[in-house]
């Protein structure tokens, strides 16, 4: 039963730092990337889908991102959506096609997201640090009821104290590399 638990908090603690990466790639580093545009939401027949199901999001250059509609119809939705996203970029378009110059970053704005990035990073270690919580409480009980021996809850808390330290030092990684990309010019 207590590996289980183990696994269990293992399992947590990865999707902790998935969380974490999905969120660091949608901060702004200076340089074009389709995953800017992740989480917007255009009004389709009356429901909002995510851009990337309508529409082909390219990066042709290193500061410029195209985005083409399936439907020529719904070329003003999705830059409606673009601007109601506040992320501070223009759309322009020609009717078939949007595009999204991506504007150099100003020392302060950098200084801004790499601080964002370091917050993302503290709320995964958190989330991380819950799981370990859980799992604590879970052998906790497991021994309470018999399940397991004392050394065992023992060895088995060693083992995800172990796991919550993989996965903060796997999470300050993920963050430093982040925070060298936002800050590089």
């Amino acid at each position: 039963m207590s590996a289980e638990t183990v696994e269990t908090a293992e399992l947590g603690m990865e999707e902790a730092v998935d969380v974490v990466k999905g969120r660091l790639s949608r901060i702004r580093t200076g340089k074009a990337t389709p995953a800017l545009l992740d989480g917007i939401k255009v009004e389709y027949y009356g429901t909002p889908t995510p851009l990337n199901q309508l529409a082909a999001i390219a990066v042709p250059e290193p500061r410029l991102l195209t985005v083409k509609p399936f439907e020529r119809s719904i070329i003003q939705d999705v830059e409606r959506a673009i601007q109601a996203a506040n992320l501070g970029l223009n759309p322009s378009s020609d009717g078939m096609m949007i595009r999204l110059q991506v504007p150099e970053l100003t020392e302060d704005r950098r200084r801004e997201l790499a601080k964002q990035a370091k917050d993302i990073g503290e709320d995964g270690k958190v989330a991380v640090r819950k799981v370990r919580q859980e799992a604590n409480d879970s052998l906790k009980k497991e021994q309470k009821d018999g399940e397991i021996t004392e050394d065992e809850m023992h060895r088995d808390r060693e083992a995800v104290q172990k796991l919550t330290d993989k996965y903060c030092e796997q999470i300050d990684g993920i963050v430093a590399a982040k925070s060298a990309e936002i800050m590089e010019m």
